[in-house]
């Protein structure tokens, strides 16, 4: 028999359908309550932190860098400049492949492995939303080419920023310094958050020294950006604060004319304000373009800089040490009345020779057969070395060390300038532990008229004939005198103590009319001038040493192996105003230093007032930017701003010039001057 079941149980289906139903709505009715959960959490008890994060998203804030103080002469004359320059930039919050990014970038922007380098080191460091540069200074056809491929590069852009021009090139180049791109060293140093956005630096001169015055303080913007990076909107903004402008006691006209001296030849002057410390001149010859260095010098132009046989990157004025010769005698004679060692009145029969008691070994005066008899002031005119061999022979040298280096000799001045060199008196202490051996009697005469272990700077002797000038007053030298910005400046000018001196303010007068002597119908008659009286001292430094007993025969040296001119001196000798220290290299006598110094106290002296040597007005410069033409540009070496030619010589002029003194020169070979 058959069993029958029914197609379907209806109430089994409608329980199963309830039950699933119920289910569905349970599942659903969690899912609404999990999203509203979500929702509250987010949008109440975080939505403080939720909402920064998405507006993070879209709104960024981009660091704008301040713009770099400006640097003036004493006269208001712009020095140095900044101009705008077109810049590729990059946000790593932009660029997910920053690597590849860069690769493909080499050919169309001509990046080297410098700005790769330069590049790479930055960003690993630098915020999510900072613009890197990745190279500056581009010009119009990386810019064309970068402009068809914009949509390749998200994250990338084309920005102008601010960058350094030297208007006068190689003119102030070792005063002023230059800046340039910041390498690795320095961004461990610097404060980050201060240079975000900054690409530029000081590194040597005025623009290193005065770094935090110069740079300014940086602003940010708040702007609303798409995902590929490109600002949409300009919501905020603080602006920076540009550097401080600074002002320098330098004399455009007097720096030309003291680096139309040095043009073709290698040496330094310095000229300075004896009352002040203040430098109205510093020249170091030969110099170089520092435009080249501010958005990275090639390498070529730096291994042809570097490897100059003449040192154009060495700043001879502050780090040349060179035996000082008899420049230093007017110190050295002050010292020995300060001891009581000598007066005015004090005399020594010089036979053109000295030597030590017991000893056979002659120390000989330049003059083979002597001076006669010889007071302080003949000694100082005549530059007699006798006298002084005798005088450090009785003073010690002790004594010597102590006085000289009230002077700031065998130290350095503290001049507002880096890299200074110390400079080296010599003392029995040095020489132990720097030779492991005793000092020797001959070292202290060697000593006496600047050789031997005896070296100085050029402005260890500017400084020194200053406090000789001021009566034995100190002052720092500087060259930036004031500054004009939100941020404060130490004011300067202030003496920093005398001497400590057991004669009288007649010793200083006398020692003045000796060295006034030293030019009216001493070694340096040369340059007599009826117009103010100059009072100065020559000097000659040997570079060759002759052994004892041979002849000095020039005509068997080489160029470089002719002895160094020096020459120190101020004016007007009664109420000075300047005060010159000159080295000129291998210029075989005190007398050719002399010359060059001529020039620049009859600058100062009679036609800074009246006739003052001004470069022409900066309209050339924006003319060249209207008709496109970058300062960067020009050749090297080359200044949109030319001096007035009526003020200064055309080059042919300068080599006519040139020859002339060589010519001197050579007619004066014959007569010997210390």
């Amino acid at each position: 028999m058959k069993q029958h079941f029914p197609l379907k149980n209806v109430q089994e289906e409608k329980r199963l359908f309830r039950s699933r139903i119920f289910i569905a709505i349970g599942l659903v009715v969690l899912c609404f309550i999990t999203l509203i959960s979500r929702y509250v959490y987010l949008q109440i008890f975080h939505y403080q932190e939720f909402e920064t994060a998405s507006d993070n998203n879209r709104i960024r804030l981009q660091p704008l860098a301040p713009a770099r103080g400006y640097i003036y002469d004493r006269n208001g004359i712009l020095l140095a400049d900044n101009y705008p320059v077109f810049t590729a930039t990059m946000s790593k919050a932009d660029v997910e492949d920053i690597d590849g990014t860069v690769k493909k970038l080499i050919p169309i922007l001509d990046l080297t492995q410098d700005d790769i380098d330069r590049f790479t080191s930055r960003i690993k460091t630098a915020k999510k939303t900072e613009r890197v540069a990745l190279k500056l200074n581009l010009n119009e056809t990386e810019i064309a080419k970068f402009s068809e491929m914009k949509y390749l590069f998200p994250g990338v852009n084309i920005e102008t920023q601010m960058t350094r021009y030297y208007p006068y090139g190689e003119l102030f180049a070792h005063v002023i310094g230059y800046v340039g791109r910041i390498n690795d060293r320095e961004l461990k140093k610097i404060n980050k958050d201060v240079y975000a956005g900054t690409n530029l630096i000081g590194k040597i001169g005025v623009e290193k020294s005065y770094e935090d015055l110069l740079h300014g303080t940086p602003g940010n913007e708040s702007v609303e950006a798409d995902a590929h990076g490109n600002v949409l909107r300009h919501l905020g903004k603080k602006d920076p604060v540009r550097g401080n402008d600074l002002y320098l006691s330098l004399d455009y006209g007097l720096q030309m004319v003291a680096s139309e001296q040095l043009a073709g030849r290698r040496g330094a002057i310095v000229a300075m304000d004896p009352h002040t410390g203040e430098i109205l001149a510093l020249v170091s010859s030969p110099s170089f373009n520092p435009n080249l260095f501010v958005s990275g010098i090639s390498t070529k132009d730096y291994v042809a800089l570097r490897d100059n046989l003449d040192q154009p990157l060495y700043n001879r004025a502050l780090q040349g040490v060179y035996p000082p010769g008899s420049t230093i005698k007017p110190v050295e004679g002050l010292g020995g009345i300060n001891y009581g060692v000598i007066d005015w009145s004090t005399t020594i029969n010089d036979p053109g020779y000295f030597h030590l008691p017991g000893d056979s070994h002659k120390f000989r005066d330049w003059k083979k057969n002597g001076h006669g008899i010889v007071d302080l002031n003949k000694a100082i005119q005549e530059s007699c070395d006798t006298f002084f061999y005798v005088l450090s022979s009785q003073m010690g040298i002790e004594h010597m060390n102590a006085w000289m280096r009230q002077f700031g000799f065998g130290e350095k001045t503290g001049i507002d300038l880096p890299s200074e060199s110390s400079g080296l008196y010599p003392s029995p202490e040095w020489k132990m532990r720097t030779r492991k051996t005793k000092w020797l009697k001959g070292e202290t005469i060697s000593v006496s008229i600047g050789q031997g272990a005896f070296t100085a700077t050029p402005i260890q002797l500017a400084m020194a004939i200053s406090m000789v000038a001021n009566h034995g007053y100190h002052l720092v030298p500087h060259v930036v005198s004031s500054s004009r910005g939100a941020k404060p400046f130490p004011v300067r000018n202030a003496p920093d103590g005398r001497v400590k001196f057991n004669g009288t303010d007649e010793d200083w007068n006398k020692m003045r009319d000796a060295m006034v002597n030293v030019i009216n119908q001493g070694t340096g008659r040369r340059i007599r001038t009826n117009a103010y009286q100059i009072a100065g001292k020559t000097g000659t430094a040997q570079v060759k040493s002759i052994a004892q007993g041979k002849k000095y025969n020039e005509a068997l040296l080489t160029e470089r192996q002719l002895d160094h001119g020096l020459f120190v001196g101020f004016a007007p000798a009664e109420n000075p105003q300047i005060a010159i220290a000159v080295i000129l290299e291998n210029g075989r006598h005190g007398g050719a230093a002399a010359e060059l110094a001529r020039p620049v106290f009859d600058y100062w002296m009679l036609q800074r007032k009246t006739n003052p040597i001004r470069p022409l007005t900066h309209q050339i410069t924006g003319s060249l930017m209207t008709a496109g033409i970058q300062p960067s540009q020009l050749p090297s070496g080359q200044s949109i701003l030319q001096a007035d030619p009526n003020a200064v010589p055309n080059s042919q002029k300068a080599q006519q010039m040139t020859q002339k003194q060589k010519a001197d020169t050579a007619a004066q070979q014959a007569e010997i001057t210390e």
